[in-house]
């Protein structure tokens, strides 16, 4: 029996949120055994390229506030918290996951980052991604073009030679590992819902931490099935009784992690229940597969990540495509925005997304404006109790 199956579901869920400390130690013994590792920021990248070499692909630390007054010697203090936070931990060398890169892969979402990986060049080596800022037929051919560009690049960098077959078994389990935490995180369509959404964010989290990807699609399922089974065993503590009449949210916006989960907490200490979020690090990374059918991977992968709805892309149809989706598929009661200070792209479309989500959807919108700090937790709960207790 697969060991996530004998635990309390708390302690899998402790498991999976302090899963990316304890894959520092994994981190160091891979790259001891000579395993490359490629930092990322963004869920744009085509992780299924640096994985076809047996690469670890892995997020760097970019969601805390201890390294920004650090940044804040060379950078401008009125920038978004998630640029700060990222250029600091390079430059303190507090992030294990920077030093153990042995490649920084960028791309161009936002005119913050792309500064600041001229920055992050002086540290270690640094590859940007010319995104499009538009979802086009010809865009399309663009970030094609930047997708080969991108696998030359891990070739001559590594000394490596990546066939069409690698770059598909990658695809594969990538697309394994998608639908295991698209499985996990659909549990909670269910009304009331199964789990808090502090407790799905940590598996969702989590999970990118976990380096063997095929334990990791085991595990998920596992969890899945633990949460099916224990939903409604009859006793007054099962998920069913427990979350019943609890409004249920969604979480949109900016990238969330880090401090900025204190809307969660603060949503969820006062009644309501996050059910789906929308955020890079929620559906939005997860929801899509890559084409296996396409006999033009290269083309597949380009689709599938280019059609990632982001407010760095002009119009942002897919986002709205996305959220009207889950906004019924999850029976949502209403919609909290989540936007970092001075992300102008996200602050700008909150106007859209505000009249879409009343307007269209007839659902309740709050935006939230907030950083990497807890200065304004409580200010976030009075504001966020008077929205519930409208709702």
């Amino acid at each position: 029996m697969n060991r996530e199956l004998i635990k309390d579901l708390p302690a899998v869920f402790d498991e999976f949120n302090e899963q990316r400390k304890k894959s520092f130690v994994t981190a160091m013994e891979m790259k001891q055994k000579g395993v490359p590792f490629v930092g990322v920021f963004c869920t744009y990248l085509p992780q299924e390229l640096p994985m076809a070499m047996g690469a670890v692909v892995v997020g760097l630390c970019s969601m805390s506030g201890e390294t920004i007054p650090e940044a804040e010697k060379d950078l401008p203090r009125n920038l978004c918290p998630l640029v700060k936070s990222s250029y600091g931990f390079a430059k303190t060398d507090k992030c294990p996951f920077f030093y153990f890169s042995d490649l920084i892969v960028g791309e161009t979402t936002c005119d913050g980052k792309k500064k600041m990986y001229e920055m992050l060049g002086e540290f270690k080596p640094v590859y940007v991604m010319e995104l499009p800022n538009s979802q086009s037929p010809e865009a399309l051919e663009l970030w094609k073009k930047e997708v080969i560009k991108f696998k030359e690049k891990l070739e001559s960098h590594f000394g490596v030679t990546i066939t069409d077959e690698d770059v598909r078994k990658a695809i594969k389990l990538k697309n394994e590992e998608r639908q295991a935490l698209k499985d996990f995180y659909s549990l909670m369509k269910l009304n009331p819902a199964p789990m808090l959404g502090g407790d799905m964010y940590k598996v969702l989290y989590g999970s990118t931490f976990k380096f063997d990807k095929e334990a990791l699609i085991q595990e998920v399922k596992a969890l899945t099935q633990k949460i099916k089974d224990t939903y409604d065993d009859g006793t007054p503590d099962c998920p069913k009784q427990k979350f019943a009449g609890r409004p249920r949210i969604m979480v949109t916006g900016s990238p969330i992690g880090g401090a900025s989960e204190k809307v969660i907490k603060c949503l969820e200490d006062n009644g309501a229940q996050v059910v789906v979020f929308e955020n890079c690090s929620g559906a939005k990374s997860v929801d899509e597969m890559v084409d296996e059918q396409n006999p033009d991977i290269y083309d597949a992968l380009a689709r599938r990540y280019l059609n990632i709805g982001c407010s760095c892309m002009t119009p942002d149809t897919n986002r709205f495509k996305l959220m009207d989706r889950l906004i019924d598929e999850y029976q949502v009661d209403a919609v909290v925005e989540v936007v970092l200070q001075a992300c102008h792209t996200y602050n700008v479309e909150s106007f859209l997304i505000k009249r879409f989500v009343t307007e269209e959807k007839k659902k309740p919108y709050i935006a939230l404006e907030t950083d990497y700090s807890t200065s304004d937790a409580g200010q976030i709960s009075t504001r966020l109790a008077a929205f519930l207790e409208m709702l």
